[in-house]
């Protein structure tokens, strides 16, 4: 995997080794982390990404050692190092050093890491109904892209796998669908794109909330709402929103066999129109 990382001034293209036993982000998972693309030198919504990076190490009692704008910048930096079409992930990253139980916000320590990631086949994925659900607001940092909320996707993904599944279709604490395992869920019924309003249990996500934008800007009926299990079992189309791969549909819900649908391919034209204004010079 090639891939350019930077670290106390200095860019690498060998991975620094950061973390010991006594670090605090080693014992006590106070790691945020935020996730863009550069597509063929295209990096959409790069700012905001930047800029949630922020709210989320603020959010776990961090105190940011860069700006939004200075992580940004650096995260342009390196897609200009890389080769012109490369499909990059890009991920910068803020964790503690020291504390006890609460982190030393003082100790906040960052690092940005730049790699080969090529974007996932469009054709689409397959899902299942997750017996885990979201954690409510007051039970996790629900409102930070935080590391420590990965374990419960991750079990939900391994449930997923052994039933022969790519995903999991994950609820919130009431029941009511969330999101996927990796990604933001939406349905589509007799024209009109749904998506689960946001609660405070997911993350909102950047890709998320362009593509609402995007759609409503096409003149597309677009809702935020309370979506149940069924229906989502009874949708016309199912697809994903996520900085990963953009826009997915799913093939496969349970045992029932689905279309990619016109819903689903024109909110993926948008979003890649969308994108080619954010190309770098």
């Amino acid at each position: 995997m090639a891939g350019i990382f930077w670290y106390d001034g200095t860019w690498s293209d060998e991975q620094p080794i950061l973390t010991g036993p006594m670090d605090h982000a080693f014992w006590m998972s106070t790691v945020v982390f935020d996730g863009a693309r550069a597509i063929q030198r295209r990096v959409p919504d790069l700012d905001l990404h930047c800029e949630r990076l922020i709210r989320s190490a603020k959010s776990m009692l961090l105190h940011p050692t860069l700006t939004a704008e200075e992580v940004c910048g650096l995260s342009i930096e390196a897609v200009r190092k890389m080769p012109a079409d490369a499909e990059l992930y890009i991920r910068p990253m803020f964790f503690a050093r020291t504390g006890f139980v609460s982190p030393d916000p003082d100790s906040t320590d960052f690092v940005l890491a730049v790699y080969d990631s090529p974007m996932p086949d469009a054709g689409g994925f397959s899902a299942c109904f997750s017996s885990y659900r979201r954690p409510a607001r007051d039970m996790a940092p629900t409102d930070a892209k935080a590391s420590c909320l990965y374990p419960n996707s991750q079990r939900a993904l391994k449930e997923a796998n052994d039933r022969g599944f790519d995903n999991a279709v994950i609820p919130d604490p009431s029941g009511n669908i969330a999101e996927f395992a990796t990604a933001n869920l939406w349905i589509a019924k007799d024209g009109v794109a749904m998506t689960p309003v946001w609660n405070g249990t997911f993350l909102n996500g950047v890709t998320r909330q362009r593509m609402i934008q995007l759609m409503r800007d096409d003149g597309m009926d677009v809702r935020e709402t309370t979506l149940t299990p069924e229906d989502v079992r009874t949708a016309d189309e199912v697809f994903n929103t996520g900085n990963f791969g953009k826009v997915v549909p799913v093939v496969r819900l349970e045992d029932r066999d689905l279309q990619p649908g016109p819903v689903a391919r024109r909110a993926r034209e948008l979003y890649f129109d969308y994108a080619d204004s954010s190309k770098l010079d």
